[in-house]
């Protein structure tokens, strides 16, 4: 398959289009059933992150190594940014080091886009370098995304009239925006459930429930969320989350797909029971597609050739 170059940095779902989605997504496919991938070797890229991370820091560095680019750990408490630098200056000053790259997982909303909108209207970067995506405020991470629509893929071939289920904190879920934002764009219906402090009502393409029966009638794909357990401390006994919404092998229907972002809480939003039987393999299987899916994504970012 030839790699089209002409996407320069990932900043998130809704600045891809869906031939690029689908591009991405079929190459990580080929590249997972044995194709030659693409060598980027020469090519250099930092990994940036602000918050801790296990899958999409290590899947991003195994995607690069296996590619052949050259990858460097960029310790934010030992960086300037800890004196005070901004942040565009910090990324210009990678690119006159001579990066080809920044992957970069923050807390703060909308910082890769400000950054680019800055590159654009008022300084310029000493060179062209990609910005990319791995995880950014409670509203994006693309990677995630894209790597569920790979799993997702691999098991149905055809995403039309698929329905999927999110179960647990939507609000603040960075990895549900944006499947919701990914997946509506293949006719695939979506239904949340969460209680009402992890509702948000301004999320477009989705049908909301109140409890799991009703939302688990038709399903093909149940997607469980982390629960970050300080956002819940003092607004309800953990029990009760448990016994509304955890996701055991007596609730899930049989032949439903079940997923998970992770990391997983074991035994609140899915019983040990059920994560460790044959049903639970799928979720590791979303951590070994992020492998092909990132190979994919940085192939047609740092790729360097039209197809």
């Amino acid at each position: 398959m030839a790699i089209c170059s002409c996407l320069k940095h990932l900043i998130d779902i809704k600045s891809l289009s869906t031939k690029e989605i689908s591009a991405i997504a079929e190459r990580a496919l080929e590249i997972k059933n044995g194709a030659k991938p693409l060598s980027l070797k020469g090519k250099h890229a930092a990994m940036i992150f602000f918050e801790n991370s296990t899958r999409t820091y290590f899947s991003f560095e195994m995607a690069l190594n296996k590619l052949g680019a050259s990858v460097y750990n960029f310790e934010t408490s030992k960086s300037s940014l800890s004196k005070g630098e901004d942040f565009f200056d910090t990324v210009n000053n990678l690119a006159a080091i001579g990066f080809d790259a920044c992957i970069i997982r923050t807390s703060e909303e909308g910082l890769i886009k400000r950054t680019l909108e800055e590159e654009k209207k008022e300084r310029k970067f000493f060179k062209e370098i990609a910005l990319i995506n791995a995880g950014e405020g409670s509203s994006s991470h693309p990677t995630q995304a894209l790597l569920d629509l790979v799993t997702i893929k691999e098991k149905f071939n055809d995403l039309n009239g698929l329905n999927l289920v999110i179960v647990g904190d939507i609000r603040h879920s960075r990895v549900a925006k944006s499947n919701i934002e990914l997946l509506s764009r293949f006719n695939v219906s979506i239904k949340c459930v969460a209680p009402g402090y992890f509702k948000d009502e301004t999320i477009e393409n989705i049908e909301w429930c109140d409890n799991m029966p009703d939302a688990f009638k038709d399903a093909d794909i149940v997607m469980a969320l982390r629960i970050q357990k300080e956002r819940i401390q003092g607004i309800i006994e953990f029990e009760d989350y448990i016994k509304n919404y955890q996701i055991t092998e007596k609730n899930l229907p049989d032949n439903v797909v079940l997923m998970h972002p992770g990391p997983v809480n074991r035994d609140i939003e899915i019983s040990s029971e059920l994560l460790d039987s044959k049903r639970g393999e799928t979720i590791l299987n979303q951590a070994h597609n992020g492998v092909f899916t990132r190979m994919a994504l940085l192939e047609r970012i740092l790729g360097g050739h039209n197809g």
